[in-house]
């Protein structure tokens, strides 16, 4: 049978699919089938929910969002905002979906490298005005919720064990900063416009600023959180937010540079930076001490450790690389 499905809810999922076409719509409810499934309105070829599986839905290169694209190459994820005709700026679903995005990449052992950027001319424009004008009538007890929100998804980004990426292809204001920042390595082209704007509305750029304090100076952060003015990518290199400014024509490669530099590094040791730098962040000096020489340890008895060093010394690639 050929149908247009609209399936349901999508999980670690079992929906196989082989061809895509057009017939007509059928409506599986999960109370009569097998499956969980996502709502998402797809044509696809079945054979019958019994048929012989080719491709299955939790292996395929798309993950379907309302608000973010979601493409797989290989080990790579690319995620990309979505909103192009309000400059990708945030609302609450775009918040919600790319944390779980994140979330859900972060246990995916498929994925080595996750790149973050946006569709259209900008990477990121802050707060969406509807969401603005909706959190105008918030109580302060709506406003922590909702700030909450906030500092999951950056905190998601940040914390996430796989490296990730920032291709930052066009203009970033406020809250999109933050995501900049979250970032392990950023890469941008030349001209863009950024602004910790939030001053220009009565507000600080709260949330964002312990994200953003990992890459700027305390004087930077003062100049520039306090005046709200615009600044280019040249000057957003100088205070550490972007770490690469390079042309349109090398854009895409120097991303794939940095692609390929992560694959060469453990995941497993990759994980630890992260929790190492964090734990750098947050122990008083002599705990972290102690962790140092207690991680160190663990990690050079473990299964990554163990092959990774004597990969070196057997003049070999390890595992990970293989």
């Amino acid at each position: 049978m050929i149908f247009n499905i609209y399936i349901d809810k999508f999980s670690e999922g079992f929906m196989y699919l082989s061809s895509v076409t057009l017939k007509r719509e059928v409506y599986i409810n999960r109370e009569y089938s097998n499956y969980v499934f996502e709502r998402i309105h797809r044509k696809i070829y079945v054979s019958s929910l019994s048929s012989k599986a080719t491709t299955p839905i939790w292996r395929s290169n798309v993950m379907k969002y309302e608000t973010i694209d979601v493409s797989k190459k290989e080990d790579t994820v690319t995620v990309s905002l979505n909103r192009p005709e309000v400059h990708n700026a945030m609302n609450e679903t775009l918040m919600q979906e790319l944390t779980e995005c994140f979330k859900k990449l972060s246990n995916n052992d498929t994925v080595r490298t996750i790149v973050l950027t946006g569709n259209g001319k900008s990477f990121c424009a802050g707060a969406d005005l509807n969401w603005m004008k909706s959190m105008a009538n918030y109580s302060k007890e709506e406003n922590i919720k909702d700030s909450k929100l906030l500092l999951d998804l950056y905190e998601t980004i940040y914390l996430c064990p796989k490296p990730v990426i920032g291709r930052i292809n066009g203009h970033a204001f406020g809250g999109g900063l933050g995501l900049i920042a979250v970032c392990d390595v950023t890469i941008a082209v030349p001209g863009l416009k950024f602004a910790f704007s939030e001053a220009n509305l009565g507000i600080i750029p709260s949330v964002i600023s312990t994200f953003v304090a990992s890459r700027m100076t305390p004087s930077d952060m003062r100049r520039f959180f306090i005046t709200a003015e615009r600044f280019d990518s040249d000057v957003a290199h100088e205070i550490g937010l972007i770490d690469y400014v390079v042309s349109f024509e090398e854009f895409d490669s120097k991303v794939e540079y940095f692609v390929e530099q992560v694959r060469s590094s453990g995941p497993l040791a990759i994980k630890e930076v992260k929790n190492l730098i964090k734990n750098y962040r947050e122990m008083d000096e002599e705990a972290y001490k102690k962790f140092t020489v207690e991680k160190i340890s663990e990690l050079r008895i473990s299964e990554e450790g163990q092959d990774g060093i004597n990969a070196f010394l057997e003049k070999r690639k390890p595992k990970w690389r293989e």
